[in-house]
């Protein structure tokens, strides 16, 4: 049943957003909703669960594939309600490396692609900032509680729930970890240009979002324990923002451990931005032009004819 909703805000002051601000309002705020759920539902895994009595002892985790499972399908309803919440508006990046693909290949306005960066990395730091607003006691417990190396009290443990780090059998490289983050978020950009070409088998009903969801759950648990599956540059990098300022200092920026690695920082912008560029070349490349071929030759006419012949029902 259709119901008029007044507007919050006097219409005449509301036309500023009809356009650009508007777009990147709705990128801030699926952006933020995105990293709420996400680093949320890390945060119950990493603190939140041990440090309730749910689980063995205040600091395990992790004891069974069950636990990766929760983060990835976590992530996934991140990314299906934020798209659903700023879809309609802006058409959802909510990841600086969808932006650059969507103007690489599908014509958004470059114009708009540094303004909508901004946007979504303003909106992952605000849900990191609201991720530990909720569990800032069950985080600082954690790290109380375990033992190891820490900085400023924190662990490399608990940064974990806001942004990525490689895991140990890179022995510090890079490689690995960048080759990870490409395949990662090509594999993304090419499931999103599926589901979205209505040239293909495009999914109808509104379900669009909920199946790039699918598609994220798909990518965390095929690839993700390489280097936390980031796949996205404002994902990483707005998180990794909030935790420097809140306290986790090296461990954030430069992305460093001891003996681990070292300036790890611009791996999941780097990685991501050239995989979302591959991942829609690929899919264009192999599919996109074979279903545009296709649709010129269906709608090509006879030879010797300028137009194709209507038929008796036509005429």
């Amino acid at each position: 049943m259709a119901v008029e909703i007044p507007p919050l805000v006097k219409t005449s002051r509301l036309r500023s957003r009809g356009g650009l601000l508007g777009e990147c309002l709705a990128e801030f705020l699926g952006t933020l909703v995105l990293i709420a759920f996400g680093c949320g539902v890390v945060a119950m895994a990493v603190a939140a669960l041990p440090g309730s009595g749910r689980a063995a002892t205040p600091t395990t985790i992790f004891l069974a594939a069950g636990d990766w499972l929760l983060i990835t399908w976590g992530w996934a309803f991140a990314v299906v309600f934020g798209v659903y919440v700023a879809g309609g508006v802006s058409g959802a990046h909510l990841n600086p490396a969808v932006t650059l693909a969507m103007a690489l290949r599908r014509g958004f306005s470059w114009a708009k692609v540094l303004p909508y960066w901004f946007a979504q990395v303003a909106g992952a730091l605000t849900g990191a900032a609201l991720v530990y607003l909720v569990y800032h006691d069950a985080i600082n417990t954690f790290d109380s509680t375990v033992t190891g190396p820490k900085v400023n009290g924190h662990t490399n443990t608990t940064f974990s729930i806001f942004a990525t780090f490689p895991a140990a059998y890179f022995h510090g490289g890079i490689w690995g970890p960048l080759v990870d983050q490409i395949v990662g978020t090509a594999l993304l950009l090419m499931l999103i240009a599926a589901v979205v070409d209505l040239r293909n088998q495009a999914v109808k009903a509104n379900l669009g979002p909920l199946v790039i969801g699918f598609a994220v759950a798909a990518i965390g648990m095929s690839y993700g324990a390489n280097a936390g599956y980031a796949i996205n540059p404002a994902r990483d990098f707005g998180p990794r923002l909030f935790t420097y300022a809140a306290g986790w200092d090296s461990l954030a920026f430069p992305g460093s451990v001891s003996g681990a690695f070292s300036a790890y920082w611009w791996i999941p912008i780097v990685g991501p931005l050239v995989g979302g560029a591959v991942g829609i070349l690929v899919y264009d490349l192999f599919i996109g032009d074979v279903l545009l071929v296709r649709s010129e030759l269906a709608e090509a006419p006879p030879p010797g004819r300028s137009t194709p012949v209507a038929t008796s029902d036509e005429e």
